[in-house]
């Protein structure tokens, strides 16, 4: 698994809109040359950006780009997915079927339990994370994700998938049985 280039470069500048503040603005070029990259990918991720919400621009002399919630209201999860997509999504075994023109495995695969059980993992994670999460340092990020995956590891929660034709199937979270 990869996170794409987009996805890191789209957060990055997200995050630095946010280290501004609520109301800064950021022009493509300002931008551009606080996190090292071209003018015209981060004109390319800001337009990603803007049409999915998470910025909103102004024309002119005082224009640019700026948050358009709070910090605390962006949620990782989506603006990853706005990004670059999720890491499974059940339309993934209908592109991935090989030379065929429907997976062989589609009524037995013990491959898409791991992948659907993954992204799970990673919604729990990702889902629970803000913009403002990530303007803290390195060190408290780190400790703050780990306490995240110790809580998915812990919370309690066991997926377990749905019953149906198993191209339907869908990642369905089941509480463990208190003894």
């Amino acid at each position: 698994m990869k996170f794409s280039s987009q996805e890191e470069y789209g957060s990055r500048c997200l995050v630095r809109l946010a280290r501004d503040g609520d109301g800064a603005s950021l022009t493509i070029p300002e931008i551009s040359q606080a996190e090292g990259l071209s003018i015209p990918y981060v004109a390319k991720l800001m337009r990603i950006l803007r049409r999915s919400g998470f910025v909103k621009s102004v024309r002119g002399q005082a224009g640019g780009y700026s948050l358009a919630r709070p910090a605390e209201q962006i949620i990782m999860g989506d603006l990853l997915a706005a990004l670059g997509g999720r890491l499974y999504e059940p339309e993934f075994c209908r592109r991935h079927s090989g030379s065929a023109k429907n997976c062989l495995n589609t009524t037995d695969c013990s491959i898409r339990p791991v992948w659907q059980t993954v992204q799970i993992a990673v919604d729990q994670v990702l889902n629970k994370m803000t913009l403002k999460d990530l303007l803290q340092s390195e060190q408290a990020m780190t400790s703050l994700a780990s306490t995240m995956v110790k809580t998915v590891q812990l919370g309690g929660a066991a997926p377990s998938f749905s019953e149906g034709s198993s191209a339907e199937r869908k990642p369905q979270l089941i509480k463990p049985q208190t003894p």
